[in-house]
């Protein structure tokens, strides 16, 4: 199982089409990903009863709860807390805060710039069920001694549980590698997937954010939605000539944002959302057998 995990199962894509279009795509076509050197892996003490000896701590309420890293998906995670507070001070480097997800109808917490990206990013992959910020603080074995680590969070989705760490590639050091290895064997013996993610690929987080401009629930009295998406059903088309087909162009532009959201229109992610971006219909969302 992949570090570079998928974030769900996609549509095939045309043979003749390898345009990366928002309403396929999956977490790899939006993030950058971290490959977990070997020598990482090298230096982790794996005995034969290493899923007992490695442990996870857990927070329900005030309670701490240690559980064996072979027993993970026997933990009632939805009843969890963080298990680690966070922190708000003047003279701190990183940005925490609060990130609503329409996935989830709630605020989830964060404690940087690029967590908050993740979060956003993770509730427009459509398949997010629960989004769990450092869920549990893991102990494992290493060839210098016993080693603690909390990864950053743990994705419930419509399918196998993601764990994430994000982490810039320029700030990723020996011991974080060994870290990040230990997270990718605990999540592999659960049967989860597992990834770093360092950063964003061009123009993924811009349109995102544009998108997520209409992820609210919008009313539709004049049938605008339905417009568009039956001017969509003709072929792919400019976004400014898409909303210009509606009655209203300019509320269909809000509407249009919304059905980007939601993936029911896609674009192709060549740049920045604008008039000339390439709109189209998404089709039917058939699952690839074999990608997570």
């Amino acid at each position: 199982m992949s570090s570079q995990t998928l974030l769900r199962p996609a549509p095939p894509r045309p043979v003749c089409d390898t345009r990366p279009w928002s309403d396929v795509s999956v977490l790899t076509d939006l993030a950058r990903t971290h490959a977990i050197a070997g020598g990482a892996l090298a230096a982790l003490v794996k005995p034969p009863d290493w899923t007992s000896r490695w442990t996870t701590a857990w927070r329900f309420g005030r309670e701490s709860v240690r559980i064996p890293v072979r027993a993970l998906n026997e933990v009632d995670m939805l009843a969890s807390i963080p298990v680690r507070r966070f922190t708000w001070r003047t003279d701190q480097w990183h940005r925490p805060g609060l990130e609503y997800l329409v996935s989830t109808n709630r605020h989830h917490g964060f404690e940087s710039f690029e967590e908050e990206l993740l979060l956003l990013c993770a509730d427009f992959s459509g398949v997010l069920l629960e989004a769990l910020a450092q869920p549990f603080r893991l102990t494992f074995d290493t060839t210098g001694g016993r080693v603690n680590h909390t990864p950053d969070f743990l994705l419930l989705l419509r399918g196998a549980p993601l764990l994430i760490d994000v982490r810039p590639a320029h700030r990723i050091e020996v011991e974080d590698e060994i870290k990040f290895a230990a997270s990718a064997e605990a999540a592999l013996a659960a049967g989860w997937n597992y990834a770093v993610v360092t950063g964003w690929r061009e123009h993924a987080v811009s349109l995102v954010d544009s998108f997520s401009a209409g992820r609210r629930a919008l009313a539709d009295p004049l049938g605008l939605q339905a417009q568009l998406l039956s001017a969509a059903a003709l072929g792919p088309l400019p976004f400014g000539d898409l909303v210009e087909l509606c009655t209203l162009p300019a509320l269909g532009r809000a509407h249009a944002i919304h059905l980007l959201w939601h993936r029911r229109l896609g674009l192709e992610m060549a740049g920045p959302l604008r008039d000339a971006s390439t709109v189209r219909l998404a089709p039917a969302k058939v699952p690839v057998r074999g990608r997570l």
